[in-house]
């Protein structure tokens, strides 16, 4: 058996990492492509590196020559939902215009498989739930528009004959590898469990709870809390589809339960032993109320069953968060 190698991009970032131990466990080879901008060289030690920006196609090519992937997993992009407001143009160039440049690279290169890290943010405001692939897709900011754009792009590939892909769209992403090797760093941080971690181990004066009178069980926001490793193990199973020879689809990560502030709040407060210190905020514009996946397609297509609750999510959180201090 010929053991292939998979061109992961943005593979030193939170999900790109977790995902590259996932594909050395089922025997592929990763090799990480990133520019380091908010990667970090510590997560990808174990795997080849190639420092590049995927808005370089002198650069992509000659990654592509040296490695011949059989296919690439394309995480490289700009995330934060508020930044996209103060700099809609980084969005655009990087999410979009980056990402079509990208794809040309893989074209000149016969590389026909990709996954492609795709948001929940393409759905925009919940018209119903749980939100499934068949939900009307009308985001609601300039994040969630690039990646939507792209989406679009790729099934205009497939249409074309030129590239089949599979878009995951993934709800919340939490958790870290339950043994401690990575983790979730981001800088700022703004993810709301390393957040509440923080404030548990005395790093932040408190946690902020934005909103308490939603029509939820508890009267605060839910969300589908999914681990990361769940996530890898996902793009691992989209990589054997698209080699198998599946066509292109767009499918949602999430449990399809969903967990409520207060119930997080409690969650690490049972891990820690300690108490949470809470400060209580006014509700945030535009936050729904539940954001909970439809995933049956994900069972279906890929066989993927979400392995991990809350608890086992804040559990590996705290190891990383505890052992990890940001430098």
């Amino acid at each position: 058996m010929t053991i292939k190698t998979i061109l992961v991009v943005g593979g030193a970032g939170y999900i790109g990492a977790h995902t590259c131990l996932a594909l050395a466990e089922k025997g592929y080879v990763p090799v990480v492509y990133d520019n380091l901008t908010s990667g970090h060289p510590e997560f990808v030690r174990w795997w080849p590196f190639e420092q590049g920006d995927i808005r370089d196609r002198t650069r992509l090519r000659e990654v592509l020559a040296r490695h011949k992937p059989a296919a690439v997993l394309h995480f490289a992009g700009l995330i934060e939902v508020g930044q996209s407001f103060k700099e809609p143009e980084s969005f655009y160039d990087v999410n979009v215009s980056g990402a079509l440049t990208l794809l040309g690279a893989l074209m000149e290169a016969d590389v026909r498989a990709l996954v492609f890290s795709s948001t929940c943010a393409t759905y925009g405001m919940p018209q119903s739930l749980p939100l499934d692939e068949r939900h009307p897709q009308q985001p609601i900011n300039p994040y969630g528009r690039t990646k939507f754009i792209l989406e679009q792009a790729l099934r205009d590939y497939d249409l074309c004959g030129l590239m089949r892909s599979v878009m995951l769209r993934y709800f919340n992403a939490a958790g870290a590898d339950f043994e401690g090797r990575i983790g979730e760093w981001h800088t700022p941080e703004t993810h709301v469990i390393p957040l509440a971690i923080e404030a548990a181990l005395g790093r932040r004066e408190h946690f902020t709870v934005f909103g308490s009178d939603y029509e939820t069980r508890d009267g605060t926001c839910i969300r589908d809390y999914v681990h990361v490793n769940d996530l890898a193990d996902a793009h691992v199973r989209a990589v054997d589809y698209l080699l198998r020879g599946g066509e292109t689809v767009a499918i949602n990560l999430g449990t399809g339960t969903g967990t409520s502030v207060k119930e997080l709040i409690a969650a690490v407060e049972t891990v820690s032993g300690r108490p949470l210190p809470v400060v209580q905020a006014e509700r945030r514009p535009g936050d729904p109320p539940r954001l909970v996946a439809g995933n049956q397609t994900a069972r279906e297509l890929l066989g993927w069953e979400p392995r991990y609750g809350i608890e086992d999510i804040i559990r590996s959180a705290w190891l990383w968060h505890s052992k990890f201090n940001g430098g």
